[in-house]
């Protein structure tokens, strides 16, 4: 099947099929996948236009609902968490499309680019997790209660522990996650998420990627209450990327930025399933597997792209 925005000719069960099994993983530390997608898409499906960055960021919407409804039903939505995501990356995606359309539209630049950030926040993350500092009780707990509950009466009569906001203004931010508090200030955060959204806008994925690693590795918090909010944030943003995209191609009629519709919501539906499935087993995993598995991912692109240089 030609997939004639992006020049693209593959077999429509692929894009589907590899992103079931990409967000199945991810999904459970709060991103969607899209960061692996996009090298997915620029190695391996020769899409390197701009265009790539959008129909990522469409992936990000057809596929993150189901995620995002598990782990509100589950009661670890952070909400003031959530809106500070929002309001930071926001107006950040919407500065870093307009990096990637005049500044990064060279894909080896791009990939540089992308390497860089990634390679930093992979080696906080890992770092932080061999740290001997690295113990979050409520984490570990959390998992004891989930284990014992699954051994004796099953997932259906568990009743998880939900996350409680005590405290939320510009000042900082204060919420309960199984008898443990986490303080964190809200201007820092709304920076560094603003920040964050420029890079992923440039990079097409919305900004989530980069939230949930830079929120567990800096600020120390569970990523059991992590993973909706970075999710939500990464869905809203998106929809306002894609916008945004749509709307510049109008401007620049020489450069595929819209995104191609047909491939995204094909990578989209495959992402849909595997959200949910992540979102279902995250509570199952280990807080420190889930974070290897982020870090090293993101260690591994960051190299491979980084390297690109030298090719």
């Amino acid at each position: 099947m030609l997939f004639e925005v992006s020049g693209v000719e593959i077999h429509p069960l692929i894009p589907p099929l590899v992103a079931l099994l990409v967000s199945t993983f991810t999904s459970t530390s709060g991103v969607s996948g899209g960061f692996l997608l996009l090298p997915f898409q620029v190695s391996f499906l020769g899409f390197t236009s701009p265009a790539v960055s959008s129909t990522n960021q469409l992936y990000n919407i057809v596929s993150i609902p189901s995620g995002v409804l598990k782990y509100i039903r589950e009661g670890r939505m952070v909400w003031p968490l959530t809106w500070i995501v929002v309001a930071g990356t926001l107006p950040g995606v919407l500065i870093g499309a307009l990096i990637r359309i005049n500044f990064l539209s060279d894909p080896k630049v791009f990939k540089i680019f992308a390497g860089f950030v990634l390679l930093y926040i992979g080696i906080k993350l890992v770092t932080d997790i061999l740290s001997k500092k690295n113990n979050n009780s409520s984490e570990d707990r959390f998992q004891e209660l989930v284990k014992s509950h699954s051994k004796s009466q099953g997932d259906e009569k568990l009743k998880l522990p939900r996350s409680k906001v005590k405290k939320f203004n510009l000042k900082e931010l204060v919420y309960e996650f199984y008898g443990e508090s986490y303080r964190v200030p809200t201007i820092s955060m709304f920076i560094i998420s603003f920040i964050v959204g420029i890079i992923g806008g440039a990079y097409g994925i919305g900004g989530g990627a980069i939230i949930a690693p830079v929120y567990i590795a800096f600020y120390k918090l569970p990523v059991y209450t992590v993973a909706g909010p970075a999710l939500m944030g990464t869905f809203l943003t998106s929809i306002a990327g894609v916008i945004f995209y749509q709307i510049l191609s109008l401007f620049y009629t020489n450069t595929a930025i819209a995104p191609d519709w047909t491939l995204g919501m094909l990578f989209g539906v495959g992402g849909f399933v595997g959200m949910y499935i992540g979102a279902s087993i995250q509570k199952h995993i280990p807080a420190k597997i889930i974070k290897w598995l982020l870090g090293l991912c993101i260690l591994f692109l960051a190299i491979n792209y980084i390297f690109v240089v030298f090719k």
